[in-house]
């Protein structure tokens, strides 16, 4: 990552907050639990508004679903895998290893439940849409550009409350959820480390539209 991303992507993130209002600087009073409802909750009611005011529905994931290493609900026949989170089109639902996550969220701060759910989300946007991809790694980066526009879009409405550290949070977890090589055509590429923070950036800087 070039010292001008990390500069350009400080000054993005600055004042951004990940803890809904109340805070837990505040209150005291958030879990990793708080912070999963959170997320799921302000991620919806942003994407309802969103298509509601281009004439669409947004239509709601189905559910939830907390699981734990190999335990976790099936997609279209394909098990899931520990250390994950996904959305399933098939069934309309976001599964994710709650012992994964909560262990980043002790160790990375809250901002890698906000950046893992409203990057899920932003697939399922993209089922609705019915966006279509060349590249696996197309579809990543949006959802990571869509999760960006939505905490945006959050924290100027005062749905999130800043805190102190936030924008080295956000930092630290785009940078662990990067690809180690620039390799496009591997299915299940996500895209660099750069890549990601850029794609979050521009959705940070210039909302869900510029995605």
């Amino acid at each position: 990552m070039t010292r001008a991303l990390v500069l350009a992507l400080v000054v993005l993130l600055t004042g951004c907050g990940l803890t809904g209002v109340p805070s837990r600087d505040v209150r005291g009073a958030d879990t990793f639990e708080d912070d999963v409802r959170g997320a799921r909750g302000l991620g919806e009611m942003f994407w309802k508004q969103q298509f509601s005011a281009s004439g669409r529905t947004y239509r709601p994931i189905i559910d939830f679903v907390p699981y734990s290493g190999r335990s976790g609900p099936r997609c279209a026949g394909e098990p899931s895998v520990p250390n994950n989170a996904f959305y399933c089109p098939a069934g309309h639902f976001v599964a994710f290893d709650r012992d994964w996550m909560e262990r980043l969220w002790d160790e990375m701060g809250d901002g890698s439940v906000y950046m893992i759910v409203l990057h899920e989300l932003g697939h399922a946007v993209q089922a609705q849409l019915d966006s279509r991809f060349e590249l696996n790694v197309e579809a990543e980066l949006q959802a990571d550009c869509y999760a960006g526009g939505t905490l945006s879009a959050l924290v100027k409405a005062g749905s999130l409350r800043a805190e102190p550290g936030d924008e080295e949070e956000l930092l630290l977890n785009l940078e662990a959820a990067g690809d180690p090589t620039d390799d496009w055509l591997n299915p299940a590429a996500h895209g660099t480390a750069e890549q990601r923070q850029q794609a979050f950036a521009t959705g940070y800087n210039r909302g869900v539209g510029a995605c």
